[in-house]
């Protein structure tokens, strides 16, 4: 660790040389600068760059270099673990870098690092176009994207890193870097899922889609018809083709025009079929979940950029995650699901979530680090509350969900789903032989682990 005066003399020109703000904890802005989503998190780093292009997350990593300060790298900060920051060391912060350019001919984008899912998708939708991003707006595409990256598109067009082109990267020498099948394929194929452990990702290029039009099905059940809404959608999406996906939910009726008010801060049941074409075709393939008895049916056509700001994670409430992915969902699975459904906390935000896979998922590369194409479900537990009183309950809770399907589950899991679940849950993640390569390219680009604020891998 270097000095005092050292360490004050290089913040003094970390301040002159960045182009975007620097935050240290006696500056004013600095509280804002490290809050996150997620109101559990509250830590305090010495330092936050608020980075506005790639000369600056230069600067800022050689400066974190130089004073042997650990670095965290903050894109869109949706990290239910919080690990967008760290105490005592160096945020970047690339909320500033949120530039997104189609290339409508080539069917491509290129996202820059800080940019949000509501950035990508807003700049997209005029074009007809889209690709594979998260189930909320705010989350950041570039962690998204190299944790694997699953959506309502999924099915229809890939997991994310299977539509990733390329990836321009400041590793921890403060070296510029671009990834792609051609240029450092080794580095290439650990960014399809190993994480942020390589390097910092300025940008990312992604391949496009031709989505001229998307459709949905919000259909809200009392929770007594559970099992049956499950099996019915299960079923639905057997049969159905791979533009339909979407998810069951279990959730505290909110004050909303959609939900009756007598149901508001009652749990209900939710069926959401999503649909990459037009109303008549979803129509067509939500038929047995409109045929059973509901409270609420919003159906038709909507944009794709608007859709994927329904379950938007406010801010500033308390947040825990888990996920586990299933080798299918047979009828005493639905049962144990949907029983433990009768505990979850009412009235809280926290939803019981049951989304479906296969399709392109299952069809995509092998070669990637994801281990988990072959699952046909996921169980993801979605913790939000807003009284600390209540922090016990519903960590226990989302804990239990786990328990509860363990004898259905393949042992792999998304990532991008959990938080801070130990080393074995990140093997889990990447799978077992993957983790021997990841740690050799960790080796490569930074040996020194440098950036070990995420699903961390080791290197070898």
């Amino acid at each position: 660790m270097a000095s005092p005066s050292k360490a004050g003399a290089a913040l003094s020109a970390l301040r002159e040389d960045l182009a975007g703000d620097v935050f240290a904890p006696e500056d004013p802005g600095y509280d804002e600068a490290r809050a996150v989503f997620n109101a559990m998190i509250d830590r305090r780093p010495a330092v936050i760059a608020q980075c506005v292009n790639e000369d600056d997350v230069v600067r800022a990593v050689r400066f974190a270099r130089d004073l042997g300060l650990p670095i965290a790298v903050r894109g869109g900060g949706h990290s239910v673990a919080g690990m967008a920051l760290n105490d005592g060391g160096l945020v970047v912060d690339l909320r500033h870098m949120r530039a997104v350019t189609i290339d409508p001919a080539a069917e491509a984008v290129r996202v820059a690092g800080g940019a949000t899912m509501s950035d990508l998708d807003r700049a997209c939708q005029p074009h007809g176009l889209a690709t594979t991003g998260g189930r909320a707006s705010t989350t950041g595409v570039g962690g998204f994207v190299l944790g694997g990256g699953s959506g309502w598109l999924d099915r229809w067009c890939g997991l994310a890193v299977d539509n990733l082109l390329g990836v321009e990267l400041v590793t921890a020498d403060g070296e510029r870097v671009y990834a792609s099948a051609d240029d450092h394929p080794d580095l290439y194929w650990a960014l399809h899922g190993g994480g942020g452990n390589f390097g910092i990702a300025t940008a990312l290029t992604l391949k496009l889609h031709e989505l001229p039009e998307f459709s949905i099905a919000l259909l809200l059940y009392l929770p007594e018809f559970g099992p049956e809404v499950t099996r019915t959608f299960r079923d639905v999406i057997a049969a159905g083709p791979d533009e339909a996906s979407g998810g069951v939910l279990y959730f505290t009726g909110p004050p909303e025009e959609f939900v009756p008010p007598h149901l508001v801060g009652t749990l209900l049941c939710g069926a959401l079929l999503t649909y990459a074409g037009g109303e008549a075709d979803l129509r067509k393939t939500a038929e047995p979940l409109l045929a059973l008895p509901h409270v609420t049916e919003i159906v038709g056509a909507m944009p794709y950029a608007d859709v994927q700001c329904m379950i938007d994670d406010p801010p500033g409430m308390r947040n825990y995650w888990s996920a586990e992915y299933l080798t299918g969902a047979p009828d005493d699975f639905v049962d144990a699901f949907c029983a433990r459904a009768d505990a979850l906390p009412v009235p809280t935000g926290t939803q019981h979530v049951l989304f479906p896979l296969g399709g392109a998922i299952a069809d995509g590369p092998r070669e990637f680090p994801v281990p988990y194409r072959d699952a046909q479900w996921v169980v993801h537990p979605f913790g939000i509350w807003e009284d600390p009183a209540d922090d016990e309950r519903c960590v226990q809770w989302v804990r239990d969900v786990r328990t509860e399907v363990q004898p259905w589950s393949t042992g792999a899991v998304y990532l991008n789903f959990i938080g801070d679940e130990g080393a074995d849950r990140v093997v889990a993640g990447v799978g077992t032989e993957n983790t021997r390569r990841l740690s050799e390219v960790k080796r490569r680009y930074d040996p020194d682990n440098v950036f070990r604020f995420n699903h961390n891998i080791s290197p070898a």
